[in-house]
């Protein structure tokens, strides 16, 4: 059986979306773009 005590104290509210887009914007994350420009300086490079 479930124990809804215990079960509501591990509960955490999920990031209201100010919040979610700074969460995400803090992070340093490469896009498609960023890679395929990297690859394509990199095959420059030994070129």
């Amino acid at each position: 059986m479930i124990d809804f005590e215990n079960e509501l104290k591990k509960f955490h509210p999920s990031l209201e979306v100010s919040d979610a887009e700074d969460a995400i914007n803090k992070h340093d994350l490469n896009d498609m773009v960023d890679i395929i420009v990297g690859t394509v300086q990199e095959n420059k490079k030994e070129d």
